[in-house]
C-alpha cells in the first residue's frame, strides 16, 4: 500500500489555535504536532505516542471532518505529514514495545513504578487543584480498593470507585468521565487492558490519563499495557508516596519527581 501524505486544512489550524472543544483533545493535539513540528521525526513521535489502530482512525475522522486533507502524489511539500504503510510502522512499533517494556520491567522491579514518557511529553500540565480532580479507581479486590481510596484521598484527590469492569461503565455513564483512571488489569467480568484498548479508541476520552495497576511483572504483559496507550504502571502492593507521585507526574503537576530511574 502506498503511503498516505496528509495536510493540515485551514479550518483544521483553527482548530487547535483555539483549541476548539468540539474537537476531541487528541485530534487538537495530534494537529498541533502536524503543523508546529511538521515533518521531520514526526513519524517517529507519532508512532512512540499513539497506538497504530488509533492514529489511523483519527487520521480518517479529521480527514472527514475537513481538518486536514491528502495531498496527491508529486505536490507533497516538506511540512506535510506521511502516514507511512502498516508494514513499516508495525515493525516500529514492535521495536519500542520490545525496548520499552524491558525497560519498564526492570523499573518496575527496582521502583514500582514506570511512566510512558513519551506519551506525556506533549501534554498540557494539569490546572486544578488535587481537591477539583477526580481519579476513578477500578479494582476487584476489595482490600487493595479500600486501600487505593485511602492513599488517593489522603493525596488529596477526589475519588470515585468501581470493582468490575460494569461498574466502571456505570460510573462513567452516570457521573461522566474523570480526569485520571487507575485500572486494575485483571477483573472478574473483563480484562483491564480491553477497557484501556477502547478507552484509546473513545473519541471523547481518547485522552484520559490511565495508569495500570497490577501484581503482574511480566514483559511481554506490560509490552502490551503500554502499546495500547498507557500512561504509568504501579504494581501492587504500592506506597501513598509512590501512588502520589506517579499521579501528579502524569497530570504534569507540580512537585512531581520521576518515579523512573
Amino acid at each position: 500500500m502506498s503511503e498516505r501524505v496528509y495536510r493540515l486544512t485551514k479550518a483544521g489550524r483553527a482548530a487547535w489555535e483555539s483549541e476548539d472543544r468540539a474537537v476531541p483533545a487528541d485530534y487538537r493535539r495530534l494537529l498541533w504536532l502536524m503543523d508546529f513540528h511538521g515533518h521531520p521525526g514526526l513519524i517517529r513521535e507519532l508512532v512512540r505516542t499513539y497506538p497504530r489502530a488509533a492514529l489511523d482512525e483519527w487520521l480518517a475522522e479529521m480527514e472527514q471532518l475537513g481538518l486536514v486533507e491528502q495531498v496527491a502524489a508529486g505536490q507533497e511539500l516538506e511540512q506535510d505529514f506521511t502516514a507511512p504503510s502498516a508494514d513499516r510502522t508495525q515493525a516500529l512499533d514492535d521495536a519500542r514495545a520490545r525496548e520499552e517494556s524491558g525497560t519498564a520491567g526492570a523499573s518496575l522491579a527496582r521502583t514500582g513504578a514506570y511512566l510512558a514518557l513519551d506519551r506525556l511529553k506533549y501534554r498540557q500540565p494539569w490546572t486544578k487543584a488535587p481537591r477539583d480532580t477526580v481519579i476513578l479507581i477500578v479494582e476487584d479486590d476489595p482490600d487493595q480498593l479500600a486501600l487505593a481510596n485511602l492513599r488517593v484521598a489522603m493525596a488529596g484527590y477526589q475519588v470515585r470507585a468501581a470493582d468490575s469492569v460494569k461498574g466502571f461503565l456505570e460510573s462513567i455513564f452516570e457521573e461522566g468521565a474523570p480526569d485520571v483512571l487507575l485500572l486494575d488489569i485483571e477483573l472478574p467480568d473483563g480484562d483491564g487492558l480491553e477497557v484501556l484498548g477502547r478507552m484509546r479508541r473513545h473519541k471523547a476520552m481518547g485522552a484520559l490519563p490511565i495508569i495500570l495497576l497490577t501484581a503482574r511483572k511480566d514483559p511481554a504483559d506490560i509490552g502490551k499495557g503500554l502499546a495500547l496507550g498507557a500512561d504509568g504502571y504501579v504494581t501492587k502492593p504500592y506506597t501513598k508516596s509512590l501512588l502520589a507521585e506517579v499521579i501528579r507526574t502524569v497530570l504534569k503537576q507540580a512537585g512531581n519527581p520521576n518515579p523512573n530511574p
